[in-house]
Parts: C-alpha cells; structure tokens; sequence
C-alpha cells in the first residue's frame, strides 16, 4: 500500500516533510477493499455489537490535516470556523475539583483553530500537530475544497482495524507488547497527574510515532477524528486523543466511538479526509 500525493490545489502549497518516515505532507495510502468486524472486542456498551461488513476501497489521508493544511485552506477561502463565530470553542484545563471531571472542562470564548489555548497563544511551532478547535461543518469545508471527503465511522474503523501492528490486541495501536507507547495517549493518573511518559501534554506533530501496517499515522492517539456517521441527533468521533487512558478512558482502539454535535469544538478533535479509489 504506498503513499501518494495530494492530486488538489491544496497539494500546491504543501511541500514539506513530516514523521518518522519523512513522507510527504499531504500524501494519500491506498486502502484496499474487503470484509471486517466493526465493533469488534467491545469494551463499552455503544460500541457493540460485533458484525461482519465490507468496505469499498479508498484512500486515507495519512495523518491528521494539520495547522498548515487548515491555514492555507483559510487563507485561500477567507473561510471562518464555528467557534470563530460562535463563541469559542471546548478547552481542556485543570481543576480544583479533578475528581469531578466536567469541571476539567471549559467553554473558553478566546480559543479558536488559530489561538488553541486561548489569549496569546499562537500556532508557533505547531504547524505539524493536528488542527483542532473545528467543528464537523469545518471539517467537511476543508475536505470539499481539498478535494476528499470525511470518512463514514465504518471506513474509518476499517482502516484503523487494518493498521493495527499485532490484528489479535485491539490496543495494539496504542502500544507495544512491552507496554512502550506507539500512540499519543494520557500517561499518569487521569486528570490529575500527565507523566507525558509520550513526549507530549497535549497533542503532537503528525506523524511522531511509527505507522501502523497500512502506512497511516495517529489512527489512534492524538486526537479524535470526525466521522460522517449520525449517531443520533450527533456525530461519532474515533480514535481517542492525547486523553484517553488506561485509568479513565480506554478509548484508544479502532472500535472506540463518541458523538459529538454537528458545530461543536474542542481542544482535543481533528480530522482527516479520504477520497474515493482512482478508477
């Protein structure tokens, strides 16, 4: 499965190198067709049950768009976020009260895709992590004019499924059998104490640990993704984020899921876009 490069626009402005292996920003992996257990192992009640489906081929962005995708994409449209004109946008912070864990959480009217952690922050060498701070509507925005679209949940766990470096643990993608990380995932004690035993607090640049075995990056960790499938009145999100842990969240596995509203934002979603397969 090899990677190829963004036949966009957005190709164009997007030249520099990224991850371990040094491929190209912006380059596609072809994933091929076939049949998988979504929901496999589940360990939380929304994500069963266990069934058998099949997936047309695609290819799959091979890591989160990033702050410089998104930048161009913004520079080049004038397009404004949904918490750029709504009001900001869900921030993760500390607590006095951790153990109550809503209160980790903020509706911060400063942050945006442009000032992730609110007044003065800047994307100052963040240009390689995951945009985060956009909405569903963002995201589909993006991939419109990138040419791509957002996975459905079932191509997206397809995927991740398939990348996963040892198919017989579903947490394989987080990592290795010795218990090193392959993933960017809370390390301590959930919300109290972050270890970053990974190397990072908050999210990472694309592409900082090794791929899974289809070529993609960061399929687990980092932050969630969206997905074009409805749960509901909302949107199911894979994947986990630099905060799902062992002790809390254990949402780092392909058959992982939570929704989220249409126009809502937070400190720890992003995206990635796929398109169809080349005839």
């Amino acid at each position: 499965m090899g990677a190829v490069a963004l036949g966009t626009v957005a190709a164009a402005v997007l030249t520099s190198q990224f991850g371990r292996s040094g491929a190209q920003l912006g380059a596609f992996i072809e994933i091929p067709g076939g049949g998988f257990i979504q929901g496999s192992d589940p360990v939380y009640a929304e994500e069963g049950p266990p069934r058998k489906v099949f997936v047309s081929p695609f290819r799959l962005q091979a890591h989160e768009v990033t702050n410089r995708q998104f930048a161009a994409f913004v520079k080049a449209t004038g397009y404004v976020t949904d918490a750029e004109r709504k009001g900001g946008s869900a921030q993760f912070c500390k607590s006095n009260r951790p153990n109550v864990l809503p209160t980790s959480w903020t509706i911060d009217r400063n942050v945006t895709w442009r000032t992730p952690n609110g007044v003065g922050s800047t994307l100052d060498g963040r240009s390689l992590h995951p945009v985060v701070h956009v909405s569903l509507n963002d995201a589909r925005a993006y991939a419109k004019w990138a040419g791509g679209r957002i996975p459905s949940e079932v191509e997206w766990e397809y995927a991740a499924t398939l990348g996963l470096l040892d198919p017989k643990d579903p947490e394989s993608g987080a990592r290795r059998p010795d218990g090193t990380l392959r993933a960017n995932v809370w390390t301590g004690i959930f919300p109290r104490v972050n270890t970053r035993q990974d190397g990072y607090e908050g999210t990472g640049p694309v592409g900082s640990f090794e791929p899974g075995r289809t070529g993609a990056y960061d399929m687990i960790g980092n932050v969630w993704e969206w997905t074009e499938t409805a749960d509901g009145p909302h949107f199911t999100i894979k994947g986990g984020s630099f905060l799902c842990s062992e002790d809390h969240c254990r949402r780092f596995r392909p058959a992982a899921r939570q929704s989220m509203e249409v126009d809502f934002s937070a400190a720890h979603i992003g995206f990635r876009i796929i398109t169809d397969a080349r005839q």
